[in-house]
């Protein structure tokens, strides 16, 4: 056992160590930044550019790995604490199975019109599922399970939901504030639609009180949904690969472990300030992870894919905002 440490440590300790500091650099750098670079997508960004730039010393790769897949799958453990189901109960029946529809169609766009459209390796898989749910903690979560996932295809939806969703954020309101729709419809449309709960929040509250508070109350109701929409999304990307139907309910150890402490905590009175703590490491672990993935993204192959990563992402909000701006109509109706 002292021995398999040792080895661990000996092998590892350096790619770990030199990730980590990208990783809390990014974080101390992250209140000096525009509101849409967070330390997550900072950390992808720094490890790029080092990686590419740079020759990282090859003794670096085993604990480089080791960060970008493991810690990766770490983070969602902790992250598993955010997920909530008693937000579903304050947004309404009616609002909420809008919300399911939507969600769930995307997805299954998302899976039809990537495999149409050919895009690279699991980008779009990826792009459609941070748009559905909440940006960069979804694309994490889903990342870990994808089969054959290069880590170009991670950096390429971080980039694409960050980026679109920080448009959504500046123009929105400016539109939507000017349409004839009760702020409550305005506060759905925008958590409905944007992709991280900080773009929501951005968008929500400066169109007015009321606005943000709807906004945030149904984005945490897409947040809930994370889980849910990871089993549905890999019950569809195995569907040519599995040849039972239990083959499609085999899901790896840390998503298992995901979906059993968002349950706990959504049904265990658990004491807010030791959430907190539990969300921000797994923020620091997550944003290690991502170090990690970008000094092992090619930046060639990145600028190969982005522009229909690029074209899929505008694709797949334009038609998350079609489908929204249909259910407020039926709810109206």
């Amino acid at each position: 056992m002292i021995k398999r440490i040792n080895t661990f440590f000996e092998d590892k300790w350096k790619g770990i160590l030199f990730t980590a500091i990208i990783g809390v650099t990014s974080i101390v750098l992250e209140p000096f930044m525009p509101s849409w670079l967070n330390s997550i997508l900072l950390a992808l960004l720094i490890g790029i550019a080092v990686g590419n730039w740079t020759k990282v010393p090859a003794s670096f790769s085993a604990g480089v790995e080791y960060t970008s897949a493991k810690m990766l799958e770490y983070s969602l453990l902790f992250l598993a604490v955010g997920i909530n189901y008693a937000e579903i109960g304050e947004l309404g029946t009616t609002a909420f199975l809008g919300i399911v529809f939507v969600v769930f169609l995307v997805l299954s766009l998302t899976v039809f019109l990537s495999r149409r459209m050919n895009c690279p390796g699991n980008t779009g898989i990826l792009v459609g599922f941070g748009t559905a749910i909440c940006g960069s903690s979804a694309i994490a979560a889903l990342a870990s399970s994808t089969k054959n996932n290069e880590k170009e295809d991670v950096a390429i939806a971080m980039a694409v939901v960050n980026l679109l969703g920080t448009v959504g954020m500046l123009f929105f309101p400016m539109i939507l504030s000017r349409m004839d729709v009760p702020t409550s419809t305005i506060g759905f449309l925008v958590g409905g639609s944007l992709h991280s709960v900080g773009n929501v929040a951005g968008a929500g509250f400066s169109i007015g009180e009321t606005a943000g508070d709807a906004a945030i109350t149904v984005k945490l109701a897409r947040v809930a949904l994370l889980t849910p929409g990871l089993i549905y999304m890999t019950y569809l990307t195995r569907q040519q690969q599995a040849k039972g139907w239990k083959s499609y309910l085999k899901l790896p150890w840390y998503l298992v472990a995901f979906i059993a402490i968002s349950l706990l905590v959504s049904f265990v009175d658990i004491p807010e300030p030791l959430t907190k703590d539990l969300e921000r490491i797994g923020k620091i672990t997550l944003t290690i992870a991502m170090a990690g993935i970008g000094l092992r993204v090619s930046f060639k192959k990145l600028l190969m894919a982005g522009s229909k990563g690029l074209t899929f992402g505008v694709l797949i909000f334009g038609l998350q905002l079609l489908l929204l701006f249909a259910v407020v109509a039926l709810m109206n109706s």
